[in-house]
């Protein structure tokens, strides 16, 4: 049995509530494990900026969010503010151990209805979604603190440098739009390894920016 594709993902992603929608195309193909992970921890690891932290860049990440939702027909709305803390909501979907009802309602109450990820309500309803109300206890336990920076790392040490990124056999898929190579991908492993696409794997850096 090939080993079940695995999803990174952080709630403050509006491309992540995109991309879970379309995940059964994937399914269909290959197990699929969701891991919530840092977002915030990947790319400080990677000396990156987030979208929504350079100002032009965040209106069009906004806007493009937005307008990709309405192409798909997704229900979406931007919550009240943005970037917000996710820790809460990671540690508790971590301490739920990926139950993908419990994403599914994180991902429907924050980017479908706009509501507050911290706000004590909205984690009680993920926490009822999963049929554990007693996993809001958890969401401060050092254990759970550990297991989602460890996943974390592990993201970071399969190449992950963005939300959401499906890892399929070592292959990193970024974004809802690489949703379509990771299809092809699996109709095909060994397409990704010959030809221009080997080729430009393994491309030289004609020039480096000076940091």
């Amino acid at each position: 049995m090939p080993a079940p594709a695995l999803w990174y993902f952080d709630v403050i992603s509006p491309f992540a509530h995109l991309a879970l929608t379309r995940l059964d195309a994937i399914r269909a193909q290959r197990p699929i494990a969701l891991k919530p992970i840092v977002f915030g921890a990947v790319l400080k690891h990677w000396g990156q900026l987030g979208p929504a932290e350079i100002a032009p860049k965040r209106v069009h990440t906004y806007r493009l969010a937005t307008h990709k939702a309405q192409a798909m027909g997704v229900p979406f709305r931007f919550p009240p503010t943005h970037p917000f803390n996710p820790l809460a909501m990671l540690r508790l979907l971590t301490a739920l151990d990926g139950d993908e009802a419990a994403i599914t309602a994180a991902f429907r109450l924050v980017w479908g209805e706009g509501r507050e990820a911290n706000d004590p309500q909205v984690l009680e309803e993920v926490a009822d979604a999963a049929g554990r109300p007693d996993a809001l206890a958890l969401i401060g336990e050092p254990a759970v603190k550990d297991r989602l920076r460890q996943a974390t790392e592990e993201a970071i040490a399969a190449g992950v440098f963005g939300v959401p990124s499906l890892v399929i056999d070592g292959e990193v898929f970024w974004g809802v739009d690489a949703m379509p190579m990771a299809l092809d991908y699996l109709a095909d492993p060994m397409a990704f390894r010959s030809g221009e696409m080997a080729r430009v794997s393994t491309l030289p850096e004609g020039i480096q920016r000076q940091r």
